[in-house]
């Protein structure tokens, strides 16, 4: 039996070893067949760049200080767009599973905010919030809100019946049952949750820089547009991509720790 343990281990290791090695080859050929498109002009390079001069960009950048407060900036409102949609929509899908009546009223407005192009919302939040850090926080909610409180919401109600049945049997209040049976077992699909919210708190948060900001990597993707500088539009998506990566992997760490530790429970 340790026998096949050991293979299905060793086999496993390899797999791994193979997929990161095949990732890396095609990222590394990429990378140098756009350098030597964009060296050679086979594509134009004004429109296109090519690595080195990306790479050029985000050092001289990250060097003279000038890019640290667009990422700090755009870093600073992806966490609270996150944080803030995650909670409140969980919040939202407890209320929607402890009052049945409030549920059925706002279904098909939930259905159509879902449904909803959340750029449109944009100006009012402007309007409404003046033309910085909460106007945009707001526009990342209205994007990660409601598909959290959907997905959530939605396995409140699939929790088994046997168990909900059990736990009143033995006279759970509401209260009780909701904190014993419906959270517990909705906690992988909470914590599963967080990783999608990421990506929708950077699209909330990139929008909204473009509608309204004057520090963030949206704003400098519009201004380089502006001014026709497309190194300075793909550089500033390669640092989009490294962060959002970073913080992806952050939440996906957490994720696993959480979730193995629900597991043991």
């Amino acid at each position: 039996m340790n026998g096949l343990y050991d293979k299905h281990k060793r086999k496993s290791r390899s797999l791994s070893w193979a997929v990161g090695t095949t990732q890396l080859t095609l990222l590394v050929l990429f990378i140098g067949l756009w350098e030597a498109a964009g060296r050679n002009k086979w594509i134009d390079p004004l429109l296109f760049s090519y690595p080195s001069k990306l790479f050029d960009q985000i050092l001289r950048t990250a060097t003279d200080g000038t890019l640290w407060p667009h990422v700090g900036a755009t870093v600073t409102e992806t966490i609270a767009g996150f944080a803030l949609g995650t909670i409140l929509g969980t919040v939202i899908a407890a209320l929607l599973w402890w009052f049945p009546f409030l549920s059925r009223v706002l279904d098909p407005y939930l259905v159509v905010l879902n449904s909803m192009p959340k750029v449109a919302l944009g100006p009012i939040f402007i309007v409404g919030l003046g033309p910085g850090f909460m106007s945009i926080v707001a526009i990342t909610l209205s994007v990660t809100v409601i598909i959290t409180t959907i997905n959530i919401y939605n396995r409140f109600r699939e929790i088994d019946t046997g168990y909900i049945k059990v736990v009143r049997l033995f006279g759970a209040s509401r209260l009780q049952l909701f904190r014993l049976v419906i959270l517990p077992g909705s906690f992988p699909v909470i914590i599963a949750t967080l990783k999608v919210n990421v990506g929708l708190a950077w699209v909330g948060v990139i929008v909204g820089e473009f509608l309204v900001a004057r520090v963030g990597l949206g704003y400098q993707i519009i201004y380089g547009f502006q001014v026709f500088n497309f190194t300075l539009v793909l550089s500033s998506l390669v640092v989009i991509g490294i962060v959002a990566t970073m913080m992806y992997q952050l939440v996906a760490a957490l994720e696993k720790r959480l979730t193995e530790g629900w597991r043991e429970r």
